[in-house]
């Protein structure tokens, strides 16, 4: 997990403490508000991260994919040549 993730969970949960500490019905429904904010940047960065992830494997294969051409090219250039 990210830092990023763990700061809007951490954010969240504060939130979600100053809502059950709130007297006031506005302060209450503020914090919460803010809470499901938090809550929902946290699940945006969860989805980011495995993304990233997934997108990172694609470049690997197609990197290694291309370095194979690359080889193959190679050595049908020198076969050619010989």
């Amino acid at each position: 997990m990210s830092l990023t993730y763990d700061f809007y969970v951490q954010r969240a949960q504060a939130a979600e403490s100053a809502a059950s500490d709130a007297t006031l019905t506005n302060v209450r429904d503020r914090e919460l508000r803010s809470a499901t904010a938090w809550r929902q940047m946290a699940d945006r960065q969860l989805m980011i991260e495995a993304e990233r992830v997934k997108a990172d494997a694609i470049r690997a294969e197609r990197r290694e994919a291309e370095r194979d051409a690359a080889e193959t090219a190679q050595r049908l250039r020198e076969d050619w040549n010989s």
